[in-house]
């Protein structure tokens, strides 16, 4: 896929490799939802680039799962059901975006819900979309947690709205990136979130010891 200059210039900034390829989405959405961590989320939205590394993630299935919006939300089914790689942005409880990736294999419904970054570039944007005091950002991982540490912070933060819901992540102004060179993050698995279908489901997944997951509970290590 070519790029052009703003998309490299974004990478660069983020310290982001090549994007991810459709082929990468397009497996089983536990695989999906655990290979996510440590990629570079890059927004070019708003006018500015922003980024962070994914340090939590949410698996959610077809209808089989109760919490799945594609067991109980049938105007989200055609995304569902379509290629992956795709953003699914919904509103939760009317109020906040939600940034998900629809993943799995073809025909086979689900996605993953982004729910934590660790901020990486343009955070001072970030931080102005967030309403934050600028002295919050100098608190360290804590300060800097109140940015993009939960799946609405980190969408006011990117700029990511309703407006985005079916954009291609492999291209355009929000992509996510291959995680640099180096070694694996140890990933804890858990229950999800904030639900009550299907709740004690270990779908959810962390970059363990990582201080910006939007919770930490006792984990369930993970290999």
């Amino acid at each position: 896929m070519r790029t052009g200059p703003a998309a490299r210039s974004a990478r660069g900034k983020a310290g982001a490799g090549r994007v991810l390829p459709r082929r990468f989405y397009e497996r089983p959405v536990r695989r999906v939802a655990r290979g996510l961590l440590g990629c570079i989320l890059v927004s070019r939205l708003g006018r500015s680039v922003t980024a962070g590394r994914i340090v939590e993630t949410e698996a959610y299935l077809g209808p089989e799962d109760g919490a799945s919006h594609a067991a109980f939300r049938p105007s989200s089914r055609w995304l569902f059901y379509g290629p992956g790689g795709v953003a699914y942005v919904f509103q939760a409880y009317g109020l906040h975006a939600c940034l998900n990736a629809i993943a799995g294999p073809p025909g086979t419904p689900g996605c993953v819900l982004i729910r934590a970054l660790e901020p990486l570039t343009g955070l001072r944007v970030m931080g102005r979309r967030r309403r934050l005091d600028p002295a919050v950002l100098r608190q360290s991982a804590r300060g800097l947690g109140a940015l993009t540490s939960g799946p609405a912070r980190l969408t006011q933060a990117l700029d990511v709205t309703l407006r985005d819901n079916g954009r291609d992540l492999r291209r355009g102004p929000l992509t996510i990136h291959v995680r640099p060179t180096g070694a694996r993050p140890a990933v804890a698995t858990g229950p999800r979130i904030g639900i009550t279908r299907s709740a004690s489901l270990p779908l959810r997944f962390w970059v363990r010891g990582s201080p910006f997951v939007s919770r930490a509970p006792t984990p369930r290590p993970s290999s």
